[in-house]
């Protein structure tokens, strides 16, 4: 049931953020900026943060938004997922057996679950552990940096894509006031292997610890991003896969494109470069942090799709190993022509 022209009835329960970090903040903040009754459970630091200086959500076109401290319904104990009408998940790929457990536990069972990780198959490890429930999967597309604040900025474009669902109709009206629309596919998996083609360039990034704007305006780091894309098509290709097209070129194309010298690259895909100078990959962030990461469900899920279908991966194996050791303490900032002949000798 809804009032006021689209938002959740306050009788209902809450849209419940699991796994509030980011991504989590953001989306879950939009909709709570909107007049939508959202809960967030996450990490206390975050929720400290945010008790204490509120928390303001911005994006690339001049939007800005903020939520008075006290204002947020920000929790640590999972208990509070026990009236969730709708389930975000966003926490990283790698915990998502974790959060799955204490769904089990906690959400009631006909909260809607929807999965806004990265990676493929983490709705199909929810579904497992909530047999019986609706759980869907979803696609956050853009980037969000964080900022001191706290605050959180949607740094590219893009907008949130979810598999299809007649239960999604009550939330519709919430996300588009939010200004972050529901796109619904009724096939979804296309979608998700054309977002982990561009999701590749986490690990690219990652290693070099620039913005994305610094990093995709040099050839050499985009001739890495083409190598991994390309051994990505081919295990795709050998497995049936079709992936979705997510820019204005096939995904075919992409790395044809990225492999152009820069004049050229900038005279006909400027407009990826158009984001805003803080954009960055999360993986900076969890390596800063001292975190894991989530290159095996990126990288690491085309060697493991190359490797079921008897493809060549090894630009992809390099990448992960080559993160794995930047995890375990022996950071470097990879320049691009070294990161580049560092994977064509692992061919």
């Amino acid at each position: 049931m809804t009032i006021d022209g689209g938002i959740p009835d306050s009788s209902s329960g809450p849209i419940c953020v699991f796994g509030a970090g980011s991504i989590g903040c953001y989306v879950g903040g939009r909709l709570a900026a909107a007049g939508a009754k959202v809960r967030f459970i996450g990490r206390a630091r975050f929720g400290e943060a945010i008790a204490k200086g509120g928390l303001r959500l911005a994006d690339h076109r001049g939007a800005d938004f903020w939520l008075e401290p006290g204002s947020v319904d920000y929790r640590t104990d999972p208990q509070a997922l026990r009236d969730a009408a709708l389930v975000l998940v966003t926490v990283k790929a790698g915990d998502t057996a974790d959060a799955a457990a204490v769904l089990a536990d906690h959400a009631p069972p006909e909260a809607i679950v929807v999965s806004f990780q990265n990676g493929i198959g983490n709705e199909e490890i929810l579904r497992e552990a909530l047999p019986g429930r609706t759980v869907l999967a979803g696609m956050v597309p853009f980037n969000v940096v964080q900022l001191p604040g706290p605050a959180f900025k949607q740094a590219t474009q893009g907008a949130l894509d979810v598999e299809q669902s007649a239960a999604l109709a009550p939330f519709l009206p919430a996300f588009e006031k939010s200004g972050l629309p529901l796109t619904q596919h009724a096939d979804f998996r296309p979608v998700q292997w054309g977002k982990l083609l561009l999701n590749l360039n986490n690990a690219v990034s990652g290693l070099s610890g620039l913005t994305l704007r610094e990093e995709l305006s040099q050839r050499a780091y985009r001739q890495c991003l083409a190598m991994a894309q390309r051994e990505a098509l081919a295990a795709m290709k050998a497995a049936g896969i079709r992936p979705a097209k997510l820019t204005a070129l096939p995904p075919a194309l992409v790395p044809w494109l990225l492999g152009l010298p820069d004049w050229l690259f900038l005279r006909i895909a400027g407009s990826v470069l158009e984001v805003d100078a803080a954009a960055r990959s999360s993986m900076i962030d969890a390596l800063d942090a001292g975190r894991k990461t989530d290159v095996d469900w990126l990288n690491g899920e085309v060697v493991r799709l190359a490797k079921k279908n008897g493809v060549p991966a090894p630009v992809n194996l390099k990448l992960v190993e080559l993160v794995h050791c930047a995890e375990s303490g022996n950071r470097r900032r990879w320049s691009g022509p070294d990161l580049l002949a560092e994977l064509r000798s692992a061919r």
